[in-house]
């Protein structure tokens, strides 16, 4: 069992199974030179496992790791790219902090080679839809993401369109669930993430967060990523390494509205607001 200290009742995830008591916070440390908030700042090993260790004492759940830009049109890099980005960090972090590794990826090379060096979660931009990805987490049998995106990363911000934002979204995600279910995935390690910021203007996420709260009839842990979005910067006029008011009060709404996983680039002072907002829910349930 691996334990994660992110509030008084501790979140754990354990290999196998998922487990949170109270809101987890999932700490981003991209290894890329084009991320759109930190792109290039930890790229080198050193930095990475510094961040990370850092990270680790502020109280994040898990550190997730990514070696691909998923920014609105971001190139695409291929598997061994992000296998040397990835991999020499992961064998550090594992070394040096108990806390764990989400892999951030969507090809099945990447998953298993990430999983056999440590990771303990796959989170998936494409929810397991590329080929043969389904087949390698149905393998590695590891907790594993599935997020919404209309389009792809590249093309996602082109004029993205919805009859109906809320019920377009939970209707992917509550079909993909099935079918990975259907396919052999064990359904309790499975999270869902709907996705904000991935083919989805401004008014689609806001739209989203006012009603997160229907998402949780599908059943599994909510994960949701508003960190520095550029959503934050049309309300705030803010730039991105401006963002952190923002960014917390949108993690504040989105556990208080039905969020369990927070990612998130600035893990302690997430951390702190978490533990209130957690606190105040708690306080209310018992009335």
């Amino acid at each position: 069992m691996v334990v994660a200290n992110s509030c008084d009742n501790i979140p754990m995830l354990q290999l196998g199974t998922l487990e949170f008591d109270c809101p987890a916070v999932m700490g981003v440390l991209n290894v890329t030179p084009d991320s759109f908030s930190d792109g290039g700042r930890f790229v080198a090993r050193d930095a990475a496992l510094r961040e990370a260790e850092s990270m680790a004492a502020a109280g994040a759940a898990i550190i997730d790791i990514g070696g691909e830009s998923t920014r609105p049109g971001a190139g695409s890099v291929n598997a061994q790219q992000e296998l040397d980005r990835i991999l020499p960090v992961i064998e550090a972090i594992r070394g040096a902090v108990d806390t764990p590794i989400s892999v951030d990826t969507s090809k099945p090379d990447v998953m298993r080679a990430a999983v056999a060096a440590g990771a303990a979660m796959i989170n998936d931009v494409r929810a397991l839809q590329a080929d043969g990805a389904l087949q390698a987490a149905i393998e590695l049998k590891r907790p594993v993401c599935l997020m919404h995106m209309q389009g792809m990363p590249r093309t996602m911000q082109n004029e993205p369109t919805y009859d109906d934002i809320v019920v377009e979204v939970g209707s992917f995600l509550r079909q993909r669930v099935a079918q990975c279910r259907d396919a052999g995935l064990d359904q309790d390690l499975i999270v869902i993430d709907p996705g904000f910021g991935f083919g989805k203007t401004h008014s689609h996420n806001i739209e989203l967060l006012a009603n997160l709260r229907q998402l949780q009839d599908i059943g599994r842990p909510l994960l949701v990523g508003l960190s520095r979005k550029s959503m934050l910067g049309e309300l705030t006029g803010r730039n991105v390494d401006e963002r952190l008011p923002a960014s917390i009060s949108a993690a504040v709404l989105a556990v208080m509205h039905g969020a369990q996983i927070v990612r998130a680039h600035d893990v302690a002072a997430t951390v702190d607001a978490l533990r209130v907002a957690d606190a105040v829910m708690e306080a209310g349930e018992r009335r």
